[in-house]
C-alpha cells in the first residue's frame, strides 16, 4: 500500500479502558489512527444510539499526539458524530475493541464492540471486531501481536460489502493457530435477581449466564475451546429472510381478498 490507512478505532469499555490502549499499540505507525470512544462503559449496547438527551464530545490527550475525542454515548453514537462532525474525511477501515470478554456466538447481537463496527458498516466503512475470551484477567498483549496482520489482511483483500469480521482471542495462553469459522449458538440467558425497594415495591437485577447450547464443530464457541483465535465473517447489509419470502409470498398476499 502506497499510503498509510486511515483507521478509526472505537470500543464500547470505555475511550480509558485498557484494551483499547493495545488496539492502538498494535496499529500505531502502520496507519493514521484516529479514537473515538465513549466516554463511559456502554457493554451490552449493541446499535442503540441516543436521542433523548445531547451528546457531548471531548478532545482526550493520547499517547504520540494521536488524535482522539469520547463522546457522552454509545459506540454507535461514536460512529455517528465521528462520521458527520468529528472527522474531515472517512475512515477507511473502523477496528472496535479490544472487548473485554468474549462476543463469540450469539452475543454479538447485543455486544457494544460489534454494535460500533455495524454502524460503519452501514455507512460503507469495513470493520473488525476484537474481543478476549477471558473476562476477568484479560492478557491482551497475547492477541495484540496478531492485530496488524489481521487488520492488513482485510485491508488488502476487502470483504464483500455490508460484511465486517468477528475476531475473538482464546482464554487458553498462547494462540494455536487463525481458524475462520462460522458464528456459534451460545447466548446469554437471563437470570433475574428481586430485591425489595426502601418504598415497598419490588425491583430486578436482570443479571445473566451463558446458555451453552451443541454447537458445530467449526463454530467460533468450539475452535475457541481448543485455543484458536476465531475470526467470523458477519453479513449485516441484507437481512431479508428470502427462502421465506419465495415460499409464502403468494401465500401471505392472499390474506388479503
Amino acid at each position: 500500500m502506497s499510503k498509510k490507512p486511515h483507521i478509526l478505532i472505537v470500543n464500547d469499555d470505555g475511550i480509558h479502558a485498557p484494551g483499547i490502549k493495545h488496539l492502538w499499540k498494535a496499529l500505531f505507525g502502520k496507519a493514521d489512527i484516529s479514537i473515538i470512544a465513549p466516554a463511559s462503559e456502554q457493554s451490552g449496547m449493541s446499535v442503540a444510539f441516543t436521542s433523548k438527551v445531547p451528546l457531548h464530545i471531548r478532545p482526550v490527550a493520547w499517547e504520540e499526539n494521536t488524535p482522539a475525542w469520547s463522546v457522552s454515548g454509545t459506540p454507535a453514537d461514536c460512529i455517528r458524530l465521528g462520521t458527520s462532525v468529528i472527522l474531515d474525511r472517512a475512515p477507511d477501515l473502523i477496528v472496535s475493541g479490544i472487548n473485554k470478554g468474549d462476543n463469540s456466538g450469539r452475543s454479538v447481537l447485543f455486544s457494544g464492540t460489534v454494535g460500533g463496527v455495524i454502524e460503519g458498516v452501514l455507512r460503507g466503512i469495513p470493520g473488525i471486531a476484537f474481543s478476549c475470551e477471558e473476562f476477568d484477567n484479560p492478557d491482551y498483549a497475547i492477541g495484540e501481536k496478531y492485530i496488524y496482520s489481521i487488520v492488513k489482511h482485510v485491508l488488502e483483500q476487502p470483504l464483500p460489502q455490508g460484511s465486517f469480521l468477528n475476531v475473538t482471542f482464546p482464554a487458553l495462553g498462547e494462540i494455536k493457530g487463525f481458524k475462520l469459522t462460522r458464528q456459534g449458538k451460545r447466548y446469554w440467558k437471563e437470570e433475574p435477581q428481586k430485591g425489595l425497594h426502601p418504598e415497598g415495591h419490588h425491583y430486578y437485577w436482570l443479571g445473566g449466564t451463558q446458555l451453552h447450547v451443541e454447537e458445530h464443530e467449526e463454530s467460533d464457541v468450539a475452535m475457541l475451546k481448543e485455543g484458536y483465535l476465531t475470526a467470523t465473517p458477519i453479513h449485516v447489509e441484507e437481512l431479508t429472510d428470502y427462502s421465506v419470502l419465495k415460499t409464502r409470498k403468494e401465500l401471505f398476499e392472499n390474506i388479503y381478498v
